[in-house]
């Protein structure tokens, strides 16, 4: 009999240790324990108190966010910033110090330095999964080497891709490779994150998206409003956009969204809109991130955000280094090797612009080699763009310091093209945006080009595929010959000694 009784005993004590709330002391106001249950069916807080209407409990979670915007790669320290070893540090400690600490990525994460470039950004997913990321929208720099990809990284990500708004041109239905949103729960508060990349098509290479679209404008808003919609009702009490552009519509922060972390531009700011919501970017490169503490209500009352900042490098390197690139290193070392491969040697200092005429000479002159026989070729060059750091120093040339800034992979193409589009879009010195060089047959016709003519040209894909150049691809040069290897074989030979 007294075991009975005991049992029932300690089986009462287990039910009202389970119905436990924190309600605030009537002197301190401050959280206190309560064993008395809720009578209503769910917390209310009508009145936005922070303390549910009945029982007085406390509804609301203290979240914070940290969000890394156009990393392109970098993983490893260099003379221009610090690598991710040390923010993994920092990173880690903010979660190891808080019970809900939730990172989010807004895009052009793998594009840019060498090892994540020779991996396809396998390097760059394999380091957010360690650090247990939300989630990863996708930029316009994830399509650099095509979908393919995209879905190889998926397959390795223990996170989504987010992307509301890049739809199948044949279907007219959302790519199989990204969901319009994730939620997370941190306690009793449930965040949902909606992803979307802005209206940045036109910064991909043509011929890697020309199966696909992007909704922007209104198309874009009135996808965020319904899937925030959605989320609400299905029990989210807090939405955050994370957005592959620097300028998400205002409109959206009307019931819709409660924080929006951005990227795209490479700047770096902490502003409000018209409506007094959080838009944040964290520059790119591994300037910096941002950060921001939400204080959300889970029982119905408003959600606010308590602080935001953005958190520049010089923050988070000076923490211990992390063994996670080591790591990676060692994991992705027969892929890597390439990088540390010594080039040659540059003589002096060399800014972009001159590394970009340089690269137009060699496409004409690869392309004079291939087909020259056969045909007048008038020029080669093309946008041709250089990225971080820019400029090339002097020294010691590796395989990775061309890869940074070159990363791209566009073939090279012989393109015909008629003569009154040839001199609007390459001759014209009105557009700077090309870089050229004519060979002998090129500068003997340069100011005779006939407009209805026929003319060929040596670009690289990019060129070539951007639609309103009207350029007509007639062969290519190998798949896997590019912009920087080019240049690798042009200092191997000692041209920039």
């Amino acid at each position: 009999m007294k075991k009975t009784i005991f049992a029932a005993l300690a089986a009462f004590l287990i039910i009202l240790s389970s119905c436990t709330e924190t309600v605030p002391d009537p002197v301190t106001s401050t959280p206190v324990e309560s064993t008395a249950p809720c009578p209503l069916p769910s917390h209310v807080d009508s009145d936005s108190s922070g303390f549910c209407d009945s029982c007085e409990a406390s509804v609301t979670v203290t979240v914070d966010f940290y969000a890394i915007n156009d990393l392109h790669g970098k993983l490893l320290d260099n003379e221009s910033q610090p690598g991710v070893d040390e923010l993994t540090s920092y990173l880690k400690s903010a979660r190891a110090s808080d019970d809900h600490a939730v990172f989010l990525s807004t895009g052009d994460m793998w594009q840019g330095a060498s090892e994540s470039n020779l991996t396809h950004g396998l390097m760059m997913t394999d380091w957010m999964n360690s650090l247990g990321f939300a989630s990863m929208t996708l930029g316009n720099h994830e399509f650099d080497w095509g979908e393919e990809f995209i879905e190889s990284n998926l397959a390795l990500a223990d996170f989504p891709f987010l992307a509301i708004n890049i739809y199948e041109r044949s279907t007219n239905t959302l790519v199989d490779y990204c969901t319009p949103s994730v939620t997370v729960s941190c306690g009793e508060a449930t965040i949902g994150i909606i992803g979307a990349i802005g209206d940045c098509y036109s910064s991909i290479s043509g011929d890697k998206v020309s199966d696909i679209y992007f909704k922007t404008g209104e198309a874009l808003n009135s996808l965020i409003k319904e899937e925030s919609e959605r989320l609400r009702g299905e029990g989210a009490d807090f939405i955050i956009l994370s957005i592959h552009d620097g300028s998400a519509d205002a409109s959206l922060s009307m019931e819709h969204v409660d924080l929006v972390f951005e990227g795209h531009t490479h700047k770096n700011y902490v502003k409000t809109d018209s409506n007094g919501v959080y838009h944040l970017q964290g520059g790119g490169d591994n300037d910096g991130i941002t950060h921001a503490e939400a204080v959300i209500n889970f029982a119905g009352g408003e959600s606010t955000v308590s602080a935001a900042e953005y958190v520049p490098n010089i923050i988070y390197k000076s923490s211990p280094s992390d063994t996670i690139v080591s790591e990676l290193m060692k994991k992705y070392e027969s892929e890597v090797s390439k990088a540390d491969e010594v080039i040659g040697k540059n003589e002096v200092f060399r800014n972009g612009d001159w590394l970009r005429a340089l690269v137009a000479r060699l496409y004409y002159e690869r392309g004079a080699a291939e087909w020259g026989k056969e045909h007048d070729i008038v020029l080669g060059g093309g946008f041709i763009s250089v990225r971080a750091p820019y400029n090339l120093s002097s020294g010691e040339v590796k395989y990775s310091d061309l890869q940074s800034l070159f990363p791209f992979d566009n073939r090279i193409d012989l393109c015909t093209i008629k003569g009154s589009d040839l001199k609007r879009k390459f001759l014209e010195t009105s557009n700077s945006n090309y870089f050229i060089f004519c060979g002998e047959y090129g500068n003997s016709i340069r100011y005779n080009i006939d407009p209805n003519a026929t003319y060929y040209v040596v670009v690289d894909s990019y060129t070539s595929s951007y639609a309103p150049n009207n350029l007509t691809v007639v062969a290519s040069l190998d798949d896997n010959l590019f912009a920087r290897d080019l240049l690798a074989d042009y200092i191997k030979n000692g041209g920039l000694e």
